[in-house]
């Protein structure tokens, strides 16, 4: 496997994330669907304010004191106010990935989970197909505006990118690229902003 992931974390994303409003919602169209004050405040009753996220690195050439993608991760989500319970970095391999990932989405003091590594398609990337069947459910919109955003940047390599993400035992589980901007676009613009939401209605008692 390769270092960061030039193939997974093709992801150049070399400029700022400048992105300049062109994916700013206006407010008239903050999601109110049309029902006013009062929905949007029940709909969003369960919302987890402070998060404790889990932080996995999957890679087979790196170590936790040069784990510039995690860095970026546990950043964005301290940044905002948010705790990073645990770090982890395990090698490229499907058993170590699928059993970290359960069992860090099982744990009580974790609300959601951020995985960076073994997107890609190279024969050693194997985190989406280790992932992807402990999904209870799935969250394709993700993954969608994930490579919505990353084409701005990096154009039609997206179309090597499988960022993915589910709920795994009542917690959001996100599976990013290796690169450090991946990691910071993917955090940093949809995952943080989001988890809060994620990580109340899947946890919630129906």
């Amino acid at each position: 496997m390769t270092d960061d992931h030039a193939h997974d974390g093709d992801h150049a994303h070399d400029g700022d994330h400048a992105h300049d409003g062109d994916h700013e919602h206006d407010d008239d169209h903050a999601h109110d669907h049309g029902h006013g004050d009062d929905h949007e405040h029940d709909h969003h009753h369960h919302d987890v304010e402070t998060l404790g996220a889990a932080v996995v690195t999957v890679t087979s050439t790196r170590g936790l004191d040069d784990d510039p993608a995690g860095d970026a991760i546990a950043a964005a989500f301290t940044d905002a106010g948010h705790g990073i319970v645990t770090r982890e970095l395990i090698p490229d391999d499907y058993d170590r990935v699928q059993a970290t990932l359960k069992n860090l989405a099982g744990r009580d003091d974790v609300d959601a989970v951020v995985s960076t590594g073994g997107t890609g398609v190279t024969p050693d990337d194997v985190t989406v197909e280790a992932a992807q069947p402990l999904f209870e459910k799935t969250l394709p919109g993700f993954g969608e505006l994930f490579r919505r955003l990353s084409y701005e940047e990096i154009g039609t390599k997206v179309v090597g990118t499988r960022a993915v993400a589910g709920v795994v035992e009542g917690t959001p589980v996100f599976c990013l690229p290796g690169s450090e901007n991946a990691a910071r676009l993917g955090a940093g613009e949809i995952i943080v902003p989001e988890a809060g939401h994620l990580s109340g209605l899947a946890s919630r008692e129906s």
